[in-house]
């Protein structure tokens, strides 16, 4: 199902209970360093990390869908409270029927965030589509969403911010660190 693209971004991150992140170009900057050893590695950061924990606490469920493979991605995911993740996924749109049938969740709960052509197919059906600065340009074009924040530099902490910002949690989040 596509949604009706004239609902607001405030009702559409409200309705919000499963975020669904690609990886490379979006929880990191999209750099794939390869050592050699020819073992990779990534840079993610830190802001997004607390992002996703706080997120985490106020109920959302969170999930990768990513093409590579990497243990890197399960140790991320593991630091951060992710319990879904899809790697090596050639087909997005089916790693995204998948995860929300098994959360038992309609699409447009769901927010997915992505950078590149592949992303495309279930930005289209969920129901906050949210990239970053340097996606590619079709896929902004199927964005309801383009964070300020580049992505492996707190993209992915603005969109946590944003929905909980929307669903009135995030200051129950900020007042732990305001007393």
């Amino acid at each position: 199902m596509i949604l009706n693209e004239e609902i607001s971004l405030d009702v559409r991150a409200k309705r919000i209970k499963v975020v669904i992140f690609d990886v490379d170009g979006v929880m990191t900057d999209g750099g794939l360093g390869l050592g050699d050893d020819g073992l990779e590695f990534k840079t993610f950061h830190s802001q997004d990390g607390l992002g996703m924990k706080l997120l985490k606490n106020t109920g959302i469920s969170m999930g990768i869908v990513t093409g590579r493979k990497s243990q890197l991605v399960i140790k991320r995911a593991e630091n951060t409270g992710i319990k879904h993740i899809y790697q090596g996924v050639e087909d997005k749109l089916e790693a995204f029927y998948s995860l929300i049938q098994d959360l038992k969740v309609l699409p447009e709960e769901c927010a997915f965030m992505g950078d590149d052509v592949v992303d495309i197919p279930p930005m289209r059906r969920c129901g906050l589509a949210v990239t970053v600065p340097h996606a590619m340009p079709l896929v902004k074009e199927y964005a309801h969403y383009v964070t300020t924040r580049e992505a492996g530099r707190g993209a992915v902490r603005e969109l946590c911010e944003l929905i909980m910002k929307a669903q009135g949690t995030f200051d129950s989040q900020m007042n732990q660190f305001l007393k």
